[in-house]
């Protein structure tokens, strides 16, 4: 065995490979529970790769076929119901686990210097997946499906000139038809996730240059021992391997229970217009996109002009590439910013939380009035931050990591 361990690492470095990021790579000690939401995302990503090329075995990409076949699937196909909830309620888990991951981001400051490409690798990661989950929501050809894409595409007619052209270029159609499904179908089977897998690996291979943050936002690669070690860091492997099982398993205790109990989870993540095969005669009484996407839409209704919406939406996204460059506090993490950066956190999370439950909703003039209040707070979190960050006062940051 030694021996073509061996051979095959003459030809191909996987010895190296292993030690580099995973037994000799030394991540801070004092990880917390939102470390795991970085691994628990491969696991998503995992459960989506699989589930979706069995399911892919049986799903008819065409207008005719495509619900029929989600029910052929759901009822004739062995286990097929389960591989299709574990699918629809893997993609919702997969923006939980992400939104936490980015949560804990903004919180600790890991996408300050030295780590900026990590956050830039990492927000176009996000980007694809919102791109992944908008061509996947199309494919069971429901009513919310199909109506839902219909707002979404048309969405890009309102830019001035091009969007009419670009509008019928995304759907290759006048209206959303079958050549629309395909489309999306090959770009969600193929091109994207092979997208998403590079820009993982990209993400990856970033993170273990510049090393891993921390809690305490503490480079621990200034204080190492007389071997080059650095002192508050452990080897990945093996104990963040095995420390990270207990969050796996604890997180597919959770999944499971939802996928088993109640997968649809009351509409939100199967609406239930998406029971109905697509009907291009009869739209349903409110249209909205899936929850993960409802903040942005809320953002989109609470301006009256289509054009502006739509720039305020997609700035809305592309404001957060730029965050490395907004915070100009002397300090990483939240534990050691002042009470302004504190703040400005919390009514972050609060607007983005509230908005995303006004996208659900149908809108009215009261909630659009909050709608518009909560997209304010949501800007000026990041508008704000080089003002806030530079005139607060900090707490000094500890030599060594804490095991708070």
């Amino acid at each position: 065995m030694q021996k073509l361990i061996a051979w095959i690492d003459d030809r191909l470095p996987v010895v190296e490979a292993f030690e580099k990021h995973m037994s000799k790579y030394y991540a801070p000690k004092n990880f917390n529970f939102l470390y795991f939401f970085g691994v628990l995302s491969f696991v998503v990503l995992a459960n989506q790769l699989l589930t979706g090329i069995w399911l892919t075995m049986s799903y008819n990409p065409s207008a005719e076929g495509a619900f029929a076949s989600i029910e052929y699937i759901m009822r004739d196909v062995e286990y097929g119901w389960l591989l299709r909830y574990l699918h629809s309620t893997g993609a919702s888990a997969f923006f939980v686990v992400v939104y936490m991951h980015m949560f804990r981001g903004l919180l600790y400051g890991s996408y300050k210097k030295p780590r900026e490409l990590v956050w830039i690798f990492g927000m176009t990661i996000y980007l694809a997946l919102m791109a992944e989950a908008f061509m996947g929501y199309l494919l069971p050809w429901g009513q919310m499906s199909y109506w839902g894409a219909q707002v979404i595409v048309n969405l890009f007619g309102a830019i001035p000139y091009i969007g009419e052209d670009l509008a019928l270029w995304i759907r290759g159609d006048y209206l959303i038809s079958g050549i629309t499904l395909n489309r999306f179908f090959a770009l969600h089977v193929v091109a994207l996730p092979i997208v998403i897998l590079a820009l993982v690996v990209l993400h990856i291979l970033a993170l273990h240059e510049v090393g891993s943050n921390n809690p305490d936002g503490i480079d621990i690669k200034k204080n190492k021992d007389e071997n080059g070690i650095p002192k508050d860091g452990i080897p990945f492997h093996p104990y963040y391997t095995v420390h990270d099982m207990v969050g796996i398993v604890v997180f597919l205790f959770v999944f499971c229970a939802v996928v088993f109990f109640f997968p649809e989870m009351g509409g939100y993540f199967i609406e239930k217009p998406n029971f109905e095969p697509a009907n291009p005669l009869k739209t349903p009484d409110h249209i909205a996109p899936v929850w993960y996407f409802t903040p942005f839409y809320a953002m989109l209704r609470a301006i009256p002009d289509a054009f502006l919406g739509v720039v305020v939406m997609g700035a809305a996204i592309a404001i957060l590439f730029v965050l490395p460059w907004l915070d100009r506090s002397p300090v990483r993490s939240m534990r050691y910013k002042g009470s302004l950066s504190k703040i400005a956190l919390v009514l972050l999370v609060i607007s983005f939380c509230v908005l995303g439950y006004l996208g659900v909703v149908v809108a009215t003039p009261e909630r659009t009035l909050w709608a518009r209040i909560l997209t304010a707070v949501y800007f000026a979190y990041f508008i704000l931050m080089p003002w806030y960050t530079s005139i607060e006062k900090t707490k000094p940051v500890p030599e060594r990591v804490t095991m708070k």
